[in-house]
Parts: structure tokens; sequence; C-alpha cells
């Protein structure tokens, strides 16, 4: 099963590349919206993260308190390193378990905004990286989380990987410059994903 992964910074627009390819009938598995189920519903993992963080870190009905956990971790990069330590294994887990359930598709999409910090690109056979410019993806951003402001923004984009770093380690390119059209890029990578997959186009 040939597996493709989708990363990208905040903005760049890997929601949208990924819907392209949903219509072309390709799985796509989101890790980021998985791993807030997985960090709600895997029993171990709860007791891994009230161990690190707290019994707070779970309501009293059992519910994640998000906003707990975020201020445990904000600003403290060794707290959210190890937030992260412990929830990757676990959507990995899930995300093998997702790939079994679509085992007979064409190929199969994971998108990941931290693919390559979370070493999750190792699962994957190519990535793809979207990328967009800094004022494109500030205006987008801006517009999407009116709560934000454009340093909140720049904040959380200097603590991902670099736009180069992430170019260099993909064999693939999408841009999302609101200059080249998407859906062409995406059919020309759906074209050379099928034959790999063992499916004739």
């Amino acid at each position: 099963m040939l597996r493709i992964g989708i990363t990208g910074g905040i903005g760049v627009g890997k929601t949208i590349v990924c819907r392209v390819f949903q219509v072309l009938g390709i799985p796509v598995y989101d890790a980021d919206t998985r791993a807030k189920w997985v960090m709600q519903y895997d029993p171990a993992l709860k007791q891994e993260l009230q161990a690190a963080f707290g019994k707070e870190t779970y309501t009293l009905e059992g519910h994640l308190d998000r906003a707990y956990l975020a201020s445990v971790v904000f600003n403290n990069q060794e707290r959210l390193d190890k937030l992260n330590a412990l929830v990757h294994p676990h959507v990995g887990l899930d995300f093998e378990r997702w790939a079994t359930a679509n085992a007979t598709a064409p190929y199969l999409i994971k998108e990941a905004a931290l693919m390559f910090e979370s070493e999750s690109w190792r699962q994957m056979d190519e990535i793809i990286v979207v990328t967009a410019p800094l004022e494109v993806r500030l205006k987008r951003l801006l517009k999407r989380d009116p709560h934000r402001t454009e340093a909140d923004i720049k904040a959380i984009i200097s603590k991902q990987l670099s736009e180069e770093e992430k170019i260099a380690r993909a064999q693939h390119i999408v841009y999302n410059d609101d200059q080249q059209l998407i859906i062409p890029q995406v059919l020309a990578l759906h074209e050379q994903f099928l034959p790999k997959s063992g499916i004739a186009k």
C-alpha cells in the first residue's frame, strides 16, 4: 500500500489539497483531528497524560481539559515536547489501524502539520509539502482566525520547521500561492501515484 504524506506550515492550505484528493477517491487521514480524538478516547493515553500533567488534564466527567493542558505546556518547550512524545505514538497506532481498514484504496494520504517533527514521515513512502508565501499565509489566517494577531501567527510559524527545510525533505511540492491552480497540480500527482500503487491509469 502506497502511503503519501502531506504536510506544510500553518496557513499554507493543506486541507484544500487533501479535499481534492478525496474527490478523486483517495482516503485521507487527518492526523491533527485524530490526535484530538485519541487524546479524548484512548484509555492508555489518558493515563499517561494524567501521570505527566496531573489529574486536572481531564474533567470529572472524563473530558480532556484543553484549556488546562494548553496553559501547562504554553511557553514551556520541555512540557510541549513531552506532550508530543506521548501523543504521537498513539496517533501512529491509530493511523495503522485506519490504513488496514482502507487497504483496498489505490493509495493512502496522511495529513499532518508536524510530519517531520513527529518523525511520522518515516511511515510514508513519499512526502508532499504544500507551500505558500508568508504574506499569503498571514492574510488567510487573519481572515480565518480573527482572534489572532499577526504577531501570534508569526510566533506559531517561528516554532515550526522552516519552509526551506520542509521543501528540501519532500519529494513533491504543491504551490498554494493564489497564483497557481491547485487542481491541476493534484491531478498530476494523482497520475504519478496510481502506477506506483500497482493500479493502471
